[in-house]
């Protein structure tokens, strides 16, 4: 399983409070907590800052890098932002995210095409949020061919078929699992990614439910995820999950986390 830290976001108080305070510290402190517990990627998100953005997301990359031994995954869907991160990016970085929306893809695929970029691409379309899994899968189509078409290895794109809340549409749960499953049998070698705490949006207890539902999606072949990797009940809930569908050989990362003492239930 793919981890990405989802911490550092301005749309968060504390870090947009941080990113304006151009506080280091607190910064590198969640950056390397972060990739202590476990995240593959750092997210660096700076979209709430109209016309800063550039400047802010390269400050985040920088001080994210000088603290963890771990690329980030650049989350903006503007072009002159991303490409500012990535001029001061070490390493392979995650894109967060191109989608099928026609402004969007124009303007990010020239600085996709042709890399080893990681891609996030988005089951978003012009014609809104996908509610079927025939509805994901025709956008996973064209976003994959598009990419490979352009260059991009397919063992790089990571399809996020977008989760919605379970709350306004109790089959959008199983529309959301059925693609993850028919998306990784059909296009062999493209991973799958997501945010999933959509999925819990105005109920009770959300994080059980987010728990309960990243199991689910692990077994239907999920192998990548957007969270928060302090939250020890979903790392715990990961860990077990993958031993269980195969993915742990000798239940290798499931005994060396038990030891550790990382589970928490």
């Amino acid at each position: 399983m793919i981890i990405v830290g989802e911490l550092i976001n301005a749309s968060r108080k504390a870090i947009g409070s941080a990113i304006e305070a151009q506080d280091v510290e607190a910064i590198k402190k969640i950056a390397k907590e972060q990739f202590e517990a476990g995240a593959d990627y750092i997210d660096v998100n700076a979209g709430v800052f109209v016309g800063k953005e550039p400047e802010y997301l390269t400050w985040l990359v920088k001080n994210v890098q000088e603290t963890v031994d771990a690329p980030c995954a650049i989350d903006s869907p503007d072009p002159e932002a991303i490409e500012a991160a990535l001029a001061v990016h070490k390493g392979v970085p995650m894109i967060n995210s191109i989608s099928l929306e026609k402004d969007r893809y124009e303007k990010l695929l020239p600085i996709i095409s042709g890399t080893d970029f990681n891609v996030v691409a988005l089951c978003m379309s012009d014609e809104g949020m996908p509610e079927t899994t025939d509805d994901r899968l025709t956008i996973a189509e064209k976003l994959i061919n598009g990419l490979v078409k352009s260059g991009v290895p397919v063992e790089h794109i990571y399809v996020d078929p977008l989760v919605q809340p379970v709350s306004t549409n109790n089959k959008f749960g199983v529309e959301f699992l059925d693609a993850v499953e028919k998306i990784m049998t059909t296009f062999k070698g493209v991973h799958t990614m997501c945010g999933l705490s959509n999925i819990s949006y105005g109920l009770p207890e959300r994080k059980f439910l987010n728990q309960t539902f990243m199991v689910m999606a692990i077994a239907k072949g999920l192998d990548g995820a957007i969270i928060n990797p302090l939250d020890k009940k979903m790392m715990a809930s990961i860990i077990a999950a993958e031993t269980l569908v195969g993915k742990d050989d000798f239940c290798t990362k499931y005994l060396t986390a038990y030891r550790e003492n990382k589970f928490e239930f």
